[in-house]
């Protein structure tokens, strides 16, 4: 009996006071009905003008001091200016809020002490409450005071409101949570955003002849082949077999390549005149924006491209370049019609073709609320505390959403909601915990986002209209074991436009087409996989702020397919799982056969003659009994998404040497006594396997010797058992010949041998080519 998981490693139903209490279907007044609402005081400093000057050399150099209670935000300064635009908006959270008094001040920067200019004070109690979708709150004019009360010269612009964290100015402001990060870089790695993957293309280039090629040696016949290079990616055709200057290949080679289009295509011909020296024979490079695009099967038109060799001759100190008529004939394409893949198949979230013309309509709405996080773990140490900083990025089809990072907390609280629109059910939506490590602007150097942990949750095993609240436990698998890092709170809500285009997606391929009537294999899948996620993570890692490389191929599970023997054991009492219904009805009619329960056997022996007499009642007999099963199990159907499941990962139970294994590098880099006893056992392995398959292959060969008169005497029984049976068959109803058939096997334990049959007997002698191996 297998133990049960503990309770830390659980999935948790929670009941959250969502939307301020209240949960309703009407879009506009519940953008933010998924979370919890966060009450916060804005401040929007719009600009100032008249200040006065307060330097020596009669300069101004202004900026906005806002502090409330231990919190105080600052605007950038400006230098000589006495009429500044900040138009910056600080958020102070309702819930540290100490003070009852919010205080404005405008300084004068100065190199030895900013000398104070003026402020404007506001009673909390006073100030007004916003709530979308009410239009923004006018920014107005105050006069500045100064410290006794009195009127000081200058004005400052100001807009001051309580609102939630569903307000516009929400993502862009500076909030008092963070009030401890400082630079302009810093302050861009802690806000919320939302990026978008490139649009990517799979390219193919389709390499049919050259022409009138000038190989340097004109006296041997040119081994030639393409090499074609895009970005970083590079491939390069088989040598043709012409060995001649007319060289024909006709062979296909597939890139990726993502809008907007910053590369060209390189194509250069090349001679292998030595085994590790190749001349190249000509050149030529093609800007993607001029390739044609497809979105079906039928071929685009071929084309002549003219190479270049480019010859550096000395002229004085000028190069000549000389020029000559070679050329290439290719077939070049961008193919809409597929989509390209950048995760594994198993948790893909997009599934569509790259032409946006080929796209359905979108079948529902999904939506996310990422609440809160709860039981963190240190992931860092500064000035000897352990502190986390804390984030969290969704990627669902195109759209990665990154929310803001909650400074030095175990509890963040983040209530931010964010929307994807769905096109096909079977998709996987992946949340991500990280612990950002780049608030220190330079200092941070090559320092790595750290993962906390991941969420999967499949569309299609939701109930649609339904909210989903739930803790899902945070597992990270460490070279030391699986290690809990804490739980996340989501709030997930599918809802579906049209059950029945829903229900008719169910019926289309997973994959668009081209994908079934152009296959491309599955070295070519997996090659063009990881140059895809290769781009994706590269201009992800460009945006402002980052999303670095870390987080991407941790969210897109770039390490899947690397050789781990815990994945292996769990794939293969994954399948025992699979194959244990079988084996228990193999048992159940086992039972039956030995009559272990008389009145059950007895029961199938009716059913089996109602079934012979009226074979028309079988396969609706099978599709009814597949039913009833269906509607009995419908009382115990999962009410909760799934969640990582350590047993079935065979995480909890994975030697520490096999962790280290799987978390070696690629190379390895471990000793070499280390590496010696991972082969040996791999060996012992693949030698169990190997005798697997041999047995495997023994069953049917001996299938294939019983005609091939391999065992000529075992071929003659064979073949006159197979004359007689055709003729009792042909003058015996077949009724006749299955009741009898399953009379003999339901037969009586009285009447039965504990020796094998004679059938199995038969079998077991026939010959196999084991004699034949080495």
């Amino acid at each position: 009996m297998q133990r049960p998981l503990p309770e830390d490693f659980l999935l948790k139903e929670t009941k959250p006071h969502l939307g301020g209490g209240k949960i309703s279907g009407d879009k506009l007044t519940s953008t933010y009905d998924l979370v919890e609402q966060m009450q916060y005081l804005y401040v929007r400093v719009q600009k100032a003008r008249d200040l006065p000057s307060k330097d020596v050399t009669g300069s101004c150099d202004p900026y906005v001091e806002v502090k409330l209670g231990n919190y105080k935000g600052t605007t950038r300064h400006f230098e000589k200016k006495t009429n500044p635009e900040w138009n910056q908006v600080f958020a102070f959270s309702k819930d540290r809020i100490q003070a009852s008094v919010l205080e404005v001040t405008v300084k004068d920067k100065d190199l030895m002490k900013d000398d104070f200019i003026g402020h404007a004070l506001f009673d909390l109690n006073d100030i007004p409450k916003r709530v979308p979708p009410d239009s923004p709150l006018a920014p107005q004019w105050y006069r500045l005071e100064d410290r006794k009360g009195d009127k000081a010269k200058g004005e400052l612009m100001l807009a001051v409101w309580m609102g939630t964290q569903a307000d516009e100015a929400f993502p862009e402001a500076w909030h008092s949570d963070a009030a401890t990060v400082s630079g302009a870089d810093a302050l861009s790695n802690i806000r919320s955003k939302v990026y978008l993957s490139p649009k990517l293309w799979y390219l193919r280039v389709n390499v049919i002849e050259a022409q009138d090629l000038q190989p340097t040696d004109k006296g041997r016949y040119p081994e030639v082949f393409v090499k074609a290079i895009l970005g970083n990616q590079a491939m390069r055709t088989r040598v043709s077999q012409s060995r001649s200057i007319n060289p024909m290949w006709n062979e296909d080679l597939m890139f990726v390549a993502a809008e907007p289009f910053e590369e060209p295509l390189i194509l250069s011909v090349e001679d292998r005149v030595a085994p590790n020296k190749e001349e190249v024979l000509g050149r030529c490079a093609i800007p993607l924006q001029l390739v044609d695009r497809r979105l079906d099967h039928k071929p685009v038109n071929t084309k002549w491209f003219n190479l270049e060799r480019h010859v550096i001759v000395m002229e004085g100190e000028k190069k000549k370049e000389i020029k000559f008529s070679s050329r290439i004939h290719m077939r070049i394409c961008l193919e809409g019609g597929y989509h390209v893949l950048d995760e594994s198949t198993h948790y893909s979230s997009d599934l569509r073709p790259t032409a946006k013309q080929l796209w359905k309509s979108s079948i529902g709405v999904l939506e996310l609320g990422v609440l809160n996080a709860h039981g963190l773990m240190p992931m860092k140490t500064i000035d000897g505390r352990g502190t986390t900083d804390a984030y969290c990025v969704a990627k669902y089809g195109q759209k990665w959403v990154r929310t803001r990072t909650i400074i030095d907390s175990f509890t963040p609280r983040w209530n931010e909601q964010y929307t994807w629109e769905v096109f096909d059910p079977c998709t996987v939506i992946t949340i991500g915990v990280f612990d950002n490590c780049h608030l220190h602007g330079d200092k941070a150097g090559g320092a790595k986002d750290s993962r906390i942990g991941k969420v999967r949750i499949r569309l299609s095993t939701l109930e649609t209209d339904r909210v989903y609240t739930h803790s899902y436990p945070l597992l990270v698998l460490h070279p030391s074991g699986v290690k809990k890092m804490g739980e996340i709170h989501l709030a997930v809500r599918f809802t579906c436009s049209s059950l029945l285009n829903m229900m008719h997606m169910y019926s289309h391929p997973l994959l668009p087409k081209m994908h079934y009537i152009h296959p491309l294999t599955v070295s070519q899948l997996d090659s063009l996989r990881h140059q895809a996620t290769q781009i994706v993570s590269m201009r992800l890692s460009r945006a402002e702020p980052p999303l670095r490389k870390e987080i991407v191929e941790y969210m897109l599970d770039v390490g899947s397919h690397m050789w781990s023997m815990r994945r292996s054991k769990a794939n293969f009492f994954r399948i025992m799982g699979v194959l244990s219904g079988l084996i228990a009805v193999g048992k159940w009619f086992d039972q039956i056969c030995n009559w272990k329960n008389p009145i059950t056997t007895v029961l199938i022996h009716i059913l089996f003659i109602i079934l012979v007499i009226y074979p028309e009642l079988i396969l609706p007999t099978i599709f009814l009994y597949l039913f009833l099963i269906g509607v009995w199990y419908y009382r115990w159907r999962p009410r909760n998404p799934t969640h990582m499941d350590t047993r079935l990962s065979h995480a909890d139970s994975a030697h520490p040497d096999e962790l280290d294994e799987e978390f070696d590098t690629f190379p390895t880099t471990r000793p070499p006594d280390i590496v010696r006893m991972r082969y040996d056992r791999l060996r012992s392995i693949a030698g169990r396997i190997q005798t697997v398959v041999g047995d495997l292959a023994t069953q049917g060969e001996r299938l294939q010797s019983l005609l091939s008169w391999r065992d000529p005497r075992a071929t003659a029984l064979f073949v006159i058992f197979c004359l007689v049976a055709a003729i009792v068959l042909y003058v015996t109803p077949f009724q006749v010949v299955a009741l009898l058939t399953g009379i003999y096997v339901l037969r009586h334990p009285r009447f039965r041998h504990k020796l094998p049959s004679v059938p199995l007997n038969f079998f077991r002698r026939l010959p196999a080519r084991t004699d034949c191996m080495l």
